[in-house]
């Protein structure tokens, strides 16, 4: 989804014959759900962390392509932003003790990567929304990647709206601005967790995906700041809708969908999601290629429906569909795009411990869940915990309205025990994790929790706002490389 384009702008003529593709591929992708093998016997799993450079004195340091030209490894990526680069994963499975070798190869990578950008004068920092960004770090043009797909991303969607972006986002304060580039929606930086499925399987995952979205985010909120205004304990899930709104107001009033969406309705195939996106969206990057999916899957080889996936690409769900080919054995997977990046590495496999493992037993229920909550529910789940954090009171099926916290610890943590054990995660490996969802459940403190703690702190001992967060992100990049989990950080 992160394939480069050849030009930044696209004729009628293109549009018309992409959308005719884009048919076709769908056609070819649902005779391959009823005819051909995809690869399920040893699911895997995936990871992406999007990553911060700031400078010495912890500002957007807006060097990714040298950073990158230091790092000099495949595994790390442009992203939108320049002052942003991504860290791709290789796949694998989660049984025995997986995730703690994970986790020591993540911050052996993320060590060597660090000193690297060092020799540029960058540093990195895994935090969902850079605290110090500020309006005047976006002004000119050396905010974006250079890259033709981001940019003709950027004229597509400016050219859907006809007008200039307007965000309004009331928290704890509120900000109203304009932007008439993408470059808010750079400030949005996440985890990606990846779970490759049989597509029978798919529409069980991807509803259970949808059902723990909200408490997933409580746990894990790490971005309440956004150009020096406090807001949502998970500001990136409404700062992301609003910046990549592709609607003006009287489509909005309208009732057309939103690309960045948490959906409608509980599915029954992953064709429906698919279907949905060739139904309701206009194509923003109309790129045609030369295959011919349908001769392809007909000559036994299957067809990387290119159109299709690149479509899929610019519908941002917060559950997204994947089909991918790997060695020529296609594969589909459930993106779950929830998680802000940070605050530690342990951290971060502590949410998708929690994730993967409560996950297991959702989808495998007899009675699942979501036949006993409706989906508008579950969207405002997502929602107030994205406002609130572990602060948010959800609805759940036998229990009411509850707070997250009590959900997470009488209901969610005991199904991601029972969940890591049917994975075969190691119970040693099992209770280093979850231990850590429990406490910060128990203690009340995410990442956006310390981020406030500290930053009223330092305000109450007179620092100027800017001034304040700039302190705070230097103590978060402390804690970061402690590899604590961030329930145990000191605020001073």
């Amino acid at each position: 989804m992160g394939d480069e384009v050849s030009g930044t702008g696209f004729t009628r003529e293109e549009r018309q014959r992409y959308r005719e593709k884009v048919q076709l591929c769908l056609d070819v992708f649902e005779r391959m759900l009823s005819t051909t093998h995809f690869d399920a016997e040893q699911p895997m799993t995936g990871l992406e962390v999007e990553l911060n450079l700031v400078d010495a004195d912890y500002q957007p340091f807006l060097g990714n392509m040298a950073v990158l030209e230091e790092i000099a490894d495949p595994a790390y990526q442009t992203e939108l932003g320049a002052y942003n680069i991504e860290l791709n994963v290789p796949p694998q499975p989660l049984a025995g003790d997986a995730s703690l070798r994970l986790e020591a190869s993540l911050r052996a990578s993320l060590n060597a990567a660090e000193e690297k950008a060092n020799r540029r004068g960058g540093h990195i920092v895994m935090v969902g929304i850079l605290p110090t960004l500020m309006p005047q770090h976006l002004a000119d043009e050396s905010w974006m990647s250079p890259s033709a797909r981001y940019q003709a991303l950027e004229n597509s969607i400016f050219a859907a709206r006809g007008e200039d972006i307007h965000l309004d986002i009331t928290g704890v304060e509120r900000l109203a601005t304009y932007a008439d580039t993408l470059a808010p929606e750079s400030a949005c930086t996440s985890v990606q967790l990846h779970l490759q499925v049989a597509p029978a399987d798919f529409a069980r995952n991807w509803n259970a995906s949808q059902v723990i979205a909200g408490p997933q985010l409580a746990m894990g909120a790490n971005s309440p700041y956004f150009f020096g205004h406090e807001l949502w304990r998970e500001t990136r899930i409404e700062l992301f809708a609003q910046s990549t709104d592709t609607r003006p107001q009287e489509l909005r009033n309208q009732g057309v969908r939103p690309r960045v969406w948490f959906g409608e309705r509980w599915i029954t195939s992953i064709f429906d999601l698919f279907e949905e996106n060739v139904r309701y969206f206009p194509a923003l990057l109309p790129e045609v290629t030369d295959e011919d999916p349908l001769r392809v899957l007909e000559s036994g080889a299957a067809p990387r429906l290119q159109e299709l996936r690149l479509h899929n690409g610019t519908i941002y769900r917060w559950n997204r569909p994947v089909y991918d080919v790997v060695d020529g054995v296609p594969h589909v997977r459930v993106e779950n795009r929830v998680l802000p990046a940070g605050p530690t590495v342990v951290d971060i496999l502590a949410n998708s411990a929690f994730y993967y493992g409560a996950l297991r037993v959702l989808a495998e229920d007899d009675r699942p869940v979501w036949t006993k909550l409706t989906f508008p529910t579950a969207e405002e789940n997502f929602h107030e915990c994205a406002r609130r954090g572990l602060d948010a009171t959800v609805y759940w099926p036998g229990l009411g309205d509850v707070t997250v916290d009590e959900l997470v610890l009488r209901r969610l943590l005991p199904m991601a025990y029972e969940g890591l054990d049917r994975w075969g995660v190691d119970p040693a490996v099992r209770d280093r994790y979850l231990g850590i969802i429990e406490e910060r459940a128990k203690t009340g403190r995410n990442g956006a929790a310390w981020q406030t703690e500290t930053v009223q702190a330092l305000e109450g001992r007179g620092a100027p706002r800017a001034e304040a967060l700039r302190q705070m992100l230097a103590l978060y990049v402390e804690g970061m490389h402690s590899n604590e989990p961030v329930h145990t950080w000191p605020v001073p």
